[in-house]
């Protein structure tokens, strides 16, 4: 496989305190924990031997900061369609608490009351796949877990319901990429924490040493492709 195919490079924001306590965070603009500060910073660590084309951020303060702690400020450009799902009514809520008003409800099937639905955040996800297919080299983004599932079914061009299978960490680093040829789009590999550090200050046990090499172009980490 050709080392000129580009990567794709997703950047799940650090830790904050909804995500502690699971609640939906959409457009409400938190700030990270001191944990999630550590966790970005770490992330930075595992993409420093890297070079990218284009760095792009959601507007979002949590995936500003962590952009920020991660050491990709200065070359950072905002997108707003990198923003998370905006959850309406459900913002803030738990799942628990959601599904006591609507028995059976999934997101990425139902979508949100006074929110988006799962075709519209498909919609901005379209247009990010363009964006980064039209630059010539290497991509990072900084945005948020549910908008980036479903970035990733676009990317393979399957539908968005199917982002439900697809869990992801906070400050976890995934990256998309070619199989063989530019019309085969694949996930190269999907929510690596091997850099985060857990709640009681350790580094995860038992994961794999880290695949971000700057080619990224290694058959054996493709997950999934179209």
């Amino acid at each position: 496989m050709s080392e000129q195919l580009p990567v794709i490079y997703l950047a799940r924001h650090g830790e904050t305190a909804w995500t502690v306590t699971g609640q939906h965070t959409g457009l409400t603009d938190l700030p990270l924990t001191e944990r999630g500060e550590q966790n970005a910073r770490r992330l930075g660590e595992a993409l420093r031997e890297l070079t990218f084309a284009r760095v792009f951020s959601s507007p979002l303060q949590r995936a500003m900061r962590t952009c920020e702690l991660a050491g990709f400020q200065s070359v950072a450009e905002v997108d707003p369609d990198l923003v998370e799902w905006d959850y309406g009514e459900y913002e803030g809520l738990l799942r628990g608490d959601i599904l006591r008003k609507r028995p059976g409800w999934e997101l990425f099937r139902d979508g949100c009351p006074g929110g988006e639905s799962p075709q519209q955040v498909a919609t901005r996800a379209d247009r990010v796949v363009r964006r980064v297919q039209a630059v010539a080299g290497n991509v990072l983004l900084f945005s948020s877990g549910h908008f980036l599932r479903v970035l990733a079914t676009r990317w393979i061009e399957i539908e968005p319901v199917n982002g439900q299978f697809l869990m992801l960490s906070t400050a976890s680093l995934s990256v998309l990429g070619y199989e063989n040829s530019l019309s085969q789009p694949a996930i190269r590999f999907w929510n690596d924490t091997h850099h985060v550090l857990t709640t009681n200050g350790q580094a995860r046990p038992g994961l794999r040493e880290p695949r971000c090499t700057p080619e990224g172009q290694n058959e054996s980490n493709t997950i999934a492709s179209r």
